[in-house]
């Protein structure tokens, strides 16, 4: 697929899609609230990225996961508010809130939570990792998300095919829902134009905890 560029009219093109749908809200009901942040920045290239980052193995719960900036609500903050303050906290990108663009459908995780995915327009400033929660973090361009053949089935979980998607970005393992159904609903978004559900894409067994 033909590479994105990091632009102004791209921008605007994203953002005027997050407005063309009726996104999914769900109610929390006994659910923690959590909500992450979809960093849209440049790549060396000066091609779309999205920041992607490995959680620390040393972290108690879905260590060494792929996973995007984010984290639980804390109380008295608006989810947006959470996915400014998280994508500050563990990868040092601080930005205001007009640079978010919108937010696509609430996910409920089989581990409790109820994530808000907040699409966030970056910047070309330096990523730094907070070594507590993030052993790397990645730019992954967004043509490389929207590939046709990127998501994938895999058997690896009693022998059901769990989708994931296979980047040409990192090429060692998979990546798996919930942050893979949040990826392929924002390439759907940004490149098609298309409000794609992905509530329905089963997460594997390690992420339930």
């Amino acid at each position: 697929m033909k590479n994105l560029r990091f632009s102004p009219e791209l921008r605007a093109k994203i953002a005027a899609r997050m407005t063309s749908f009726d996104w999914r809200r769900r109610d929390p009901e006994d659910r923690r609230q959590a909500a992450v942040a979809l960093a849209v920045v440049p790549d060396e290239d000066g091609d779309a990225a999205v920041v992607l980052t490995r959680r620390a193995s040393s972290l108690r719960r879905h260590s060494g996961q792929f996973a995007l900036p984010g984290g639980r609500i804390d109380e008295g903050e608006t989810p947006a508010e959470a996915a400014l303050r998280e994508l500050a906290e563990e990868v040092g990108l601080h930005l205001t809130p007009d640079g978010i663009l919108g937010a696509l459908d609430d996910y409920l995780t089989e581990s409790g939570f109820i994530i808000r995915p907040h699409v966030v327009w970056g910047d070309d400033g330096e990523l730094i990792p907070e070594p507590e929660e993030v052993a790397q973090i990645y730019r992954v361009p967004l043509a490389d998300l929207a590939r046709p053949d990127a998501l994938v089935d895999t058997s690896f979980f009693a022998g059901q095919p769990v989708p994931a998607l296979k980047l040409e970005t990192i090429t060692s393992t998979y990546i798996f829902a919930p942050t893979a159904a949040i990826l392929h609903q924002f390439a759907e978004l940004a490149v098609h134009g298309r409000r794609t559900a992905v509530d329905h894409l089963p997460q594997p067994a390690f992420a339930w905890k």
